[in-house]
């Protein structure tokens, strides 16, 4: 069975590897409406399929790290960090507002899993 520090950086790398599948949607995205004929074409769109295929990765990392610990109450928060690289992504690349809320959201998710890590 692995230690913690190797199931918190296991579950991070799942959590971040999705919030980049986050960022090719995202990407991909223009003039997006809810209809058959748009989403037959996003799903044939090159940062679609990768943001997808990154997404199985994700999983396939997520799974592992639940297998790992011996409880999916220490693992399922740390995903939650997700939040926090979507909002650098955010940040970073598509040049969005990062106010105070967002900024003290993001401090109570950090603290939620530092909370959470040492109780394994």
């Amino acid at each position: 069975m692995l230690g913690a520090p190797e199931i918190i950086g296991i579950t991070l790398s799942a959590a971040l590897i999705a919030a980049v599948a986050q960022y090719f949607y995202k990407r991909s995205l223009k003039e997006f409406r809810f209809s058959v004929r748009d989403i037959i074409r996003e799903f044939k769109k090159r940062d679609i399929l990768l943001g997808g295929a990154l997404y199985l990765v994700s999983l396939a990392v997520y799974l592992y790290a639940l297998d790992s610990a011996p409880l999916i109450s220490f693992v399922y928060p740390i995903f939650a960090s997700t939040f926090v690289f979507v909002l650098l992504i955010s940040k970073v690349v598509f040049h969005e507002r990062v106010n105070l809320h967002r900024v003290l959201g993001m401090a109570l998710i950090l603290a939620g899993i530092a909370v959470i890590s040492v109780t394994l």
